[in-house]
């Protein structure tokens, strides 16, 4: 049992979900300013957060189960490895989907009626690079449905501030899988799939990922023109503009060899983020 646990915590990548669930709090703390949100609410969107992206990375190793089977790289993978079978991985992505609707219905009916939508863009993610260069935007669009949704959960409407957290995660998700799409660039020019690194090669890819990465920062640099904040919150963001910079300077034209290592960084940046923010909500 404990075997077949790690096996599909493994298939879904289950601590990258430190990823997108922090932006999610993040969009429910900023709404709490207006609304109380209930103990009950918070775990019913951690419910949603984690089912939403299991479902998603399920369905993006379902879909590329073949590709993967090909690429060095993603040769170990739980499919093409044989350690779960197609049928265990669809009924993985259905579970999880269910999982998902159940805790948007839990927050209320605006979220029910939306999760059907978010689903779809999560998924979309996945066949993008066999239809259109932009394929990592459409991964920073997946992610941005976090904060709005978190918002959303937490009884947030109207307000400009999910909007810009929406734009930070998603052009900062968008420029670390840039860096990390630079990596599959022959095999994917070899088996006619799309993205920024194919469409523009590597130096430039890297110059698009660091434009990305600054317009993020940009954009939660300026939440405190859309909601009071003190200077702590400005500290705190210039740390993680901070460790951006370090994330790019790991990975050059010449040497992609640390791209793991700068995308592992990405899952201390949400962290640190969400714990600047509550700080700077409840703490200062």
């Amino acid at each position: 049992m404990i075997s077949r646990v790690r096996t599909y915590a493994s298939f879904v990548r289950f601590s990258h979900s430190v990823f997108a669930l922090p932006f999610a709090l993040a969009g429910a703390l900023l709404a709490a300013r207006h609304t109380p949100v209930t103990w009950p609410a918070v775990a019913w969107i951690l419910v949603a957060m984690v089912a939403a992206r299991s479902a998603a990375m399920g369905f993006n190793r379902l879909a590329d189960a073949r590709l993967d089977a090909l690429n060095p790289r993603t040769a170990g993978r739980e499919l093409p490895r044989g350690t779960m079978t197609m049928r265990e991985a669809a009924a993985f992505v259905t579970v999880a989907s269910l999982v998902f609707a159940i805790a948007a219905w839990a927050l209320g009916p605006l979220c029910f009626v939306l999760s059907p939508v978010a689903l779809a863009i999560v998924f979309w993610y996945s066949l993008a690079k066999r239809f259109t260069t932009w394929t990592q935007l459409f991964l920073g669009l997946a992610m941005a449905v976090a904060p709005v949704g978190g918002w959303l959960a937490a009884g947030g409407r109207g307000g400009w501030e999910p909007w810009l957290l929406a734009a930070a995660i998603g052009l900062w998700v968008g420029g670390f899988d840039v860096l990390y799409a630079c990596q599959d660039l022959a095999f994917d020019r070899a088996h006619g799939l799309r993205s920024i690194p194919v469409r523009f090669g590597v130096r430039r890819a890297l110059i698009i990922s660091r434009t990305m990465h600054v317009v993020a920062i940009l954009c939660l640099a300026a939440l405190p023109a859309v909601t009071p904040l003190p200077r702590f919150y400005e500290v705190g963001v210039a740390v993680v503009a901070l460790m951006l910079v370090y994330e790019q300077s790991l990975v050059t034209a010449d040497d992609l060899s640390q791209v793991k290592r700068a995308f592992d960084l990405n899952g201390y940046v949400g962290i640190l983020y969400l714990a600047v923010l509550a700080a700077s909500l409840y703490a200062v």
